[in-house]
């Protein structure tokens, strides 16, 4: 993208219209928003944030900025043929309960019950098992020669964790990916009725299937340990229990949680190194330098995959309302002002990250906000770090010569940033 083109857009800069050209590269578009107009009100008369420094200041007050999507969502999902506000739409029903968007105490209550199934000791106990799945994955690739990054690799991953979170039959994961792509794309900005439509179908089936699963494990319990649903189902001392229409809506937040934004970080990873080949080099050294220190190896994983998680943001934008009336970065708000968190655009912000064009797969202090900040970090934050790190590190030792075989293929999105396809081959 020239610095003309990015200009354009940047000064007619709206959400709910972006250009093609703006999907394959927002980067320089964000640049010119730091730049000249860090709090940009777009025509619907919400806000657009894009420095660092203000994204952290609304993360860390969750008294005046809201999560919660009632109001924002109402409009969107609740006219005909979808939902009226007497029959709302499953996509309003779903996205107005799941923990990402909700306040205290909903959000406390589900945060509490999910975070005690991602101890530090349940998730180190799930690295056996990742690791079997990567070399398995692997083994394929390397019959055939090559194959798709996304399809064979990168969603492949996540998919199969969640589903063993969730206690889901092998048997029941074929549809999981398709509903979590569908429901994650009725966030984007601006829908068609397609979009929308497949997104409420997507809620539907798997709402129906989830009723099934957990009237299942009612009467068959599995290891509150390690067993994500069960713990939600039997809750905890103290903790005022999910109903059943909480619990639901829950369980297909973590899927799409889980999934989408972690094969992103993979396949996005993946590809960047190719675009980078100093930066692939670097990291290969490292890794041979490292293969019998373990210690070493992961240091050296973990600094990659947050330059990852920096340079290509899985969950580039995300949402707030003003409560009250308030200022940002010197440009007043009124109360019920909504506002759009630049994710992708404050990960590289040259106020807060040195050289943050490039991908520096050795940058340390790197506070990056790929899993947001403050109340509603990412509750699965040190599960997504170690599938990226083993997913990447055990792909890179078998393969480190692969390469693309054609232009991969971006998902078209301006929330979740990855690729559809990914095309290559192995040396």
């Amino acid at each position: 993208m020239t610095p003309e083109r990015a200009r354009a857009i940047a000064a007619g800069f709206d959400l709910r219209a972006l250009p093609k050209d703006f999907y394959a590269n927002p980067y320089p578009v964000y640049a010119e928003l730091r730049e000249h107009e860090p709090v940009r009100r777009m025509p619907d008369g919400s806000f657009f944030l894009s420095r660092y420094d203000d994204l952290v200041a609304v993360y860390r007050d969750a008294q005046r900025f809201s999560s919660d999507k009632h109001v924002e969502f109402d409009p969107k999902y609740n006219h005909p043929p979808f939902g009226s506000r007497e029959a709302p739409a499953p996509l309003f029903e779903h996205h107005t309960t799941s923990l990402v968007f909700n306040d205290p105490p909903l959000h406390t209550r589900v945060r509490q019950l999910m975070m005690g199934a991602l101890t530090r000791r349940a998730i180190a106990a799930m690295e056996p098992g990742l690791l079997k799945l990567v070399d398995g994955l692997l083994d394929r690739i390397a019959v055939r020669g090559g194959g798709d990054l996304i399809e064979d690799f990168a969603a492949a991953i996540p998919v199969e964790i969640i589903g063993n979170l969730l206690g889901v039959p092998h048997a029941d994961r074929g549809p999981l990916r398709g509903w979590s792509l569908a429901i994650l794309g009725a966030l984007e900005p601006q829908l068609d009725a397609e979009q929308e439509e497949l997104g409420n179908r997507s809620v539907r089936e798997f709402g129906a299937y989830l009723e099934r699963l957990i009237a299942d494990r009612r009467q068959h319990p599995g290891d509150p340990e390690h067993d994500v649903l069960t713990r939600l189902i039997a809750g905890q001392a103290g903790v005022e229990p999910l109903t059943a229409f909480e619990l639901l809506h829950n369980c297909i937040f973590i899927l799409n949680a889980g999934h989408e934004t972690t094969t992103n970080l993979i396949g996005n990873a993946l590809v960047a190194l190719e675009e980078w080949p100093e930066a692939k080099r670097g990291l290969l050294q490292n890794l041979k330098q490292h293969a019998n220190d373990p210690s070493a190896l992961e240091a050296d994983l973990t600094l990659a995959v947050d330059e990852f998680l920096r340079f290509e943001s899985s969950n580039q934008l995300g949402n707030r309302r003003a409560l009250v009336a308030c200022e940002i970065g010197g440009v007043p708000m009124p109360a019920g002002a909504l506002i759009t968190l630049g994710i992708g655009a404050a990960n590289r912000d040259p106020a807060q990250f040195a050289d943050p064009e490039r991908l520096d797969l050795a940058r340390e202090n790197n506070r990056h906000l790929a899993f947001g900040f403050g109340v509603h970090q990412c509750a699965g934050l040190s599960l997504a770090r170690l599938e990226g790190r083993i997913a990447i590190g055990r792909f890179l030792q078998r393969f480190p010569g692969y390469g693309l075989s054609a232009p991969p293929t971006r998902g078209g999105r301006a929330r979740f940033r990855g690729f559809l396809h990914a095309p290559f081959t192995v040396a």
